[in-house]
């Protein structure tokens, strides 16, 4: 299966418009923003699990990376409300679910196979800090390697956001909205931006909080096996 698997193209997709396809655990069902494989895949998902929904225990081979979008997400690490980021590395292993249900928007086989650093932050309790040289913008730190930078963006109401981005962007919008290359993007929009390209947003009049991952577009593979 291939969905938006072409890295040299700019894609923007709003979630809430796709259709939830099962997967094959009850009750829990996805919306596929991107994917190069079918069970096992190279994926970047918005997940919904049902109340008292389980997925059975299992190990990430390829490292999982995921934001709380809605309700509280639970495995055996603890409780996750809303504006958790979690990232389990390769040959991490969890019985993921939801006792009240929860959305997630989450990626998978999209690791440094060596990589052995797991993140939990709660986005709620860390501080933001303005951006050096970037009017109406602060930034909350939440992963750097060689290979990627992962932060969330403040951007005040109608606020300029220009990036460079020479290794390819993505966003996901967690609250508010921006415009950017004639779309308005809104709660759960997600956006990529290929190698090369800038983004040039204007934030909306409530301003937006923005996941941003940089620097991993050159990386992507889809998973052997």
């Amino acid at each position: 299966m291939k969905i938006n698997a072409d890295f040299d193209k700019r894609v923007m997709v709003h979630s809430d418009e796709l259709d939830w396809i099962t997967s094959p655990t009850a009750g829990v069902d996805r919306r596929m923003l991107d994917r190069i494989g079918d069970e096992v895949a190279r994926a970047t998902t918005i997940v919904r699990y049902a109340k008292d929904s389980k997925f059975p225990a299992h190990v990430h081979t390829g490292g999982e990376e995921f934001i709380v979008l809605d309700g509280v997400f639970q495995d055996e690490h603890g409780d996750f409300p809303v504006g958790s980021y979690i990232r389990n590395p390769p040959t991490t292993r969890h019985a993921p679910g939801s006792d009240d249900g929860c959305t997630i928007f989450v990626k998978l086989w999209q690791y440094d196979m060596d990589d052995r650093t797991q993140i939990m932050i709660d986005m709620n309790k860390n501080t933001s800090v303005d951006a050096a040289g970037r009017d109406g913008v602060s930034v909350m730190p939440l992963f750097s390697d060689a290979d990627e930078t992962v932060t969330m963006e403040t951007w005040d109401a109608r606020a300029s956001v220009d990036i460079d981005l020479p290794q390819g962007g993505e966003f996901l919008v967690l609250d508010g909205g921006f415009s950017e290359g004639g779309d308005d993007l809104r709660r759960h929009s997600w956006l990529r931006l290929p190698i090369g390209s800038k983004l040039s947003a204007v934030a909306g009049s409530d301003g937006a909080k923005v996941w941003i991952k940089t620097g991993h577009l050159p990386h992507a593979r889809a998973p052997k096996g």
